[in-house]
């Protein structure tokens, strides 16, 4: 029961995030993958939704990188994130101060670079 809890939770959270980031410069798609991969290993009824999922998210990574200024631009905008989380956490007074705050968005921003790394190498093979 532990174990369901624990993969839905993380499932959630990757899907949630990839959520946010369709919305944002960068893969989201493929953290949404990951969220349904996730929770398809812990629901089955989920599976129908990973194929359809896993060819827009292979599209989507390789339209990010696909031209010089979509990738400039979302590593223009990781930088923002992470220089965002910093301000975020050493400043407590702006709304949400705080590392708390600070340290999801330099999370987010490092995720986003990550995906792009991983988006690149696979279209450059």
């Amino acid at each position: 029961m532990l174990k369901r809890v624990l993969v839905s939770l993380v499932g959630v959270v990757l899907l949630a995030v990839g959520v946010l980031l369709l919305v944002l410069p960068g893969p989201g798609l493929l953290l949404v993958l990951a969220g349904l991969l996730v929770l398809a290993s812990e629901f089955p009824a989920l599976e129908k939704y990973v194929d359809p999922v896993r060819e827009r998210a292979m599209q989507a990574a390789e339209a990010s990188v696909s031209s010089p200024l979509r990738l400039a631009g979302s590593i223009v905008f990781g930088a923002f994130l992470i220089g965002s989380g910093v301000v975020w956490g050493l400043n407590s007074r702006l709304p949400f101060g705080g590392w708390g705050t600070g340290a999801s968005l330099i999370l987010s921003g490092l995720i986003l670079w990550g995906l792009l790394v991983w988006s690149y190498r696979r279209i450059s093979r």
